[in-house]
C-alpha cells in the first residue's frame, strides 16, 4: 500500500480509536506532505514522504535539547512518543555496524583521509542512508575514522 494511503487509513484508524497522539502526528504528516505538493504542484512518491518524515524526525529531536533544558518533561515525554509513531513510517533504522560497512566502503572508493573529504563522503553516503539513518549519526560514525 502507497505510504500516502496507509497515513489515510491510520488517521481514520486513530479518529476511530480516539487516540490524539498519533491522529496529531498523522495529520502533521499529512499537512507537510500536501504543503508541499501545493507549493511544487507535483505528486509525491513514497520516497519524497519519507524524506517529509525523516526531517520531521530531526526536528523533534532537536527540539527535545531545548525542552529538557527548560525542564518540561511533560514536553520531553510526548515529543518521544511522536518520534516513535513517525519512525513507524520509515524503513528499519541501519545500526551501527551496518553505517560502519557503508562508510568504510565509501572511504575506499573515494581515497578520503582528511575532514576536507567529509563532504565528497557525506554526498555518497547520504543517498544510499536516506530514510534509514540521521546524517548527524552518519557524520559521528564518519569522524571516527578520518582524522
Amino acid at each position: 500500500m502507497p505510504l500516502k494511503e496507509k497515513l489515510m487509513e491510520d488517521l481514520k484508524q486513530s479518529m476511530r480509536s480516539k487516540n490524539k497522539i498519533r491522529k496529531d502526528v498523522v495529520t502533521m504528516i499529512r499537512a507537510a506532505v500536501k504543503q508541499r505538493e501545493v507549493d511544487e504542484r507535483i505528486e509525491l512518491t513514497d520516497d519524497d514522504i519519507i524524506g517529509i518524515i525523516s526531517k520531521q524526525v530531526k526536528q523533534k529531536k532537536d527540539s527535545i535539547s531545548d525542552f529538557e533544558k527548560g525542564k518540561r518533561q511533560d514536553l520531553v515525554d510526548l515529543t518521544n512518543k511522536e518520534i516513535k509513531i513517525l519512525l513507524e513510517y520509515l524503513p528499519p533504522q541501519l545500526s551501527d555496524e551496518e553505517l560502519d560497512v557503508i562508510v568504510k566502503k565509501a572511504i575506499e572508493q573515494t581515497g578520503a583521509q582528511t575532514k576536507k573529504d567529509m563532504g565528497k563522503l557525506m554526498s555518497l553516503i547520504m543517498p544510499q542512508v536516506k530514510g534509514k539513518a540521521d546524517g548527524k549519526h552518519v557524520n559521528e560514525i564518519l569522524a571516527k575514522y578520518i582524522k
